[in-house]
C-alpha cells in the first residue's frame, strides 16, 4: 500500500477533525446494537494517530496509530477478527490489551476513499472474548460500506458548496442612477437557480435562470449555462440564448430537464430594457405608482427541442419604477390568491432591497422546498 496516496486519499475527504456527525453516528449505534459489544468506532488512520469520527464506549477521539489494531486492518482487503487478543502471539502484549480497556475482541473492515484507498475502520470491540459468522462478517462489511459512502457524501457535499459559491457573484455592479439586489436561497446543498449581473459600458446585462430540478446535478448545469451566458458578452441576447438552447438540447435533451431563463440588457443611459424570457415568465416592472406590468414570456425552455426561436421584447424602465425577476420557488412563499399584493405588503415594510433580503430570510426560515431566486434593478428616483 502506497502510504503517500492512502494519506492525499484521506486529506482529500476533508473528514479528520471534524465535528460528530450524525449520519455516521447511527451507523455506528446500529453496529452496537445489532452485535451486542460494548465498544464501536469509525476510525480514520492519519499519519501519526488514528482519530475517531464517531465512537460508543471508549470515550476519547484519537489514539497513537502504532498501537492500533486497525492498522493491520487497512494492510488488507477483507475484515480482520481477533477473537481472542489475549492469546494471539501478536496482540497479547499490545498495550490496549494488557492496560484500558483491556481488549479481548476485535473486528474491523477497512474504509476506502472514493479511488480505492483504505483510509480507517468500522470497528467493534469487547473485553470478552467472541466469534464472528460469515453472515456476520458480511453484515459488518455492509456496514462499513455505508460508513464510506456517508463520509464520501461530505466530499460532494463540499464540492456542491464550490458549484454554489461559483454561481453567486461576488458583487453586484451599481451603475448610477441605479440600486441592484439579488441573492438566492438553495432548498439542498446547490441550488438549480442562478442569478447574474454584468456591466458593459452602458449595458447592465442581468440573467435568472432555473434549472428544472435541484441539488448537485441542476447546479452543474446552472453552472454551464451561466459561463456561457458570460462568453463573448458582445454577442446579442437573442444570439447568446439561441446558441445555449442548441448546446444544452445537444448535451442534455435526452434527460428531459430544461432550463427556465430571463435575461436583459439594460441600457442605463436611457433606461430601456431588451429582454429574453425562455418559458420564465416570472418577470414584472413594479411602477413608481405602485402599479404591475408583467413581462409575457417570449419562447419556451431551454432544451426543450421544439425549433421555435425566442423573440425579442422591450419595456421603459422609468425613475422610480423598479424590474423584478424571481424564481417559482418564491411562489411557495406566497399566497397565490393575491402575491401582488402580498409583495406590496413586504415592499411597504422592508423597502425593495430589504424586501429581497426578506424573502431570502423567510425561505430558509421554512426551509421551502424548492429553490428561492430573487433579482431587481430599481432605476432611482
Amino acid at each position: 500500500m502506497d502510504e503517500e496516496s492512502r494519506q492525499s486519499a484521506l486529506d482529500a475527504l476533508k473528514v479528520l477533525d471534524t465535528p460528530p456527525d450524525e449520519r455516521v453516528d447511527r451507523i455506528t449505534r446500529l453496529a452496537q446494537q445489532i452485535f451486542g459489544v460494548p465498544m464501536v468506532s469509525v476510525n480514520l488512520l492519519d499519519r501519526d494517530r488514528q482519530w475517531r469520527k464517531s465512537e460508543i464506549g471508549l470515550g476519547v477521539r484519537e489514539v497513537p496509530r502504532a498501537d492500533a489494531f486497525c492498522e493491520a486492518t487497512i494492510a488488507q482487503t477483507g475484515t480482520l477478527v481477533i477473537e481472542d487478543a489475549a492469546q494471539d502471539a501478536f496482540y497479547a502484549s499490545n498495550p490496549f490489551v494488557l492496560g484500558d480497556p483491556h481488549l479481548r475482541f476485535y473486528a474491523g473492515h477497512p474504509l476506502q476513499a472514493p479511488c480505492g484507498e483504505h483510509v480507517g475502520t468500522l470497528c467493534m470491540l469487547d473485553t470478552e472474548p467472541r466469534t464472528l459468522d460469515a453472515s456476520q462478517r458480511d453484515l459488518l462489511k455492509d456496514l462499513a460500506v455505508w460508513v464510506q459512502t456517508e463520509l464520501a457524501q461530505q466530499q460532494e457535499l463540499d464540492h456542491a458548496a464550490v458549484v454554489q459559491r461559483a454561481l453567486t457573484p461576488r458583487d453586484l455592479p451599481q451603475p448610477a442612477g441605479y440600486t441592484v439586489t439579488a441573492g438566492s436561497a438553495p432548498a439542498g446543498s446547490v441550488s438549480g437557480d442562478f442569478h447574474d449581473v454584468r456591466l458593459r459600458d452602458d449595458q447592465l446585462r442581468i440573467t435568472l435562470a432555473d434549472v428544472m430540478g435541484k441539488g448537485t446535478g441542476a447546479g452543474i448545469i446552472a453552472s454551464a449555462v451561466r459561463a456561457s451566458m458570460r462568453t463573448a458578452p458582445e454577442r446579442s441576447l437573442l444570439t447568446t440564448v439561441a446558441e445555449i438552447d442548441s448546446i444544452l438540447e445537444h448535451d442534455i435533451g435526452d434527460l428531459h430537464m430544461f432550463v427556465t431563463l430571463f435575461c436583459a440588457d439594460v441600457d442605463t443611459r436611457t433606461g430601456v430594457v431588451s429582454y429574453v424570457d425562455g418559458g420564465h415568465s416570472l418577470s414584472f416592472i413594479l411602477r413608481a405608482d405602485g402599479t404591475w406590468e408583467h413581462l409575457n414570456s417570449t419562447g419556451l425552455p431551454l432544451a426543450m427541442g421544439m425549433g421555435d426561436a425566442h423573440g425579442l421584447g422591450t419595456v421603459q424602465l422609468n425613475p422610480g419604477d423598479a424590474l423584478m425577476s424571481c424564481s417559482d420557488g418564491l411562489l411557495d412563499l406566497l399566497d397565490l390568491e393575491d402575491p401582488f399584493g402580498q409583495v406590496d405588503e413586504i415592499l411597504a415594510e422592508y423597502g425593495i432591497d430589504g424586501a429581497v433580503k426578506e424573502a431570502l430570510r423567510r425561505a430558509l426560515a421554512v426551509k421551502a422546498a424548492d429553490d428561492v431566486t430573487v433579482l431587481v434593478v430599481r432605476r432611482d428616483s
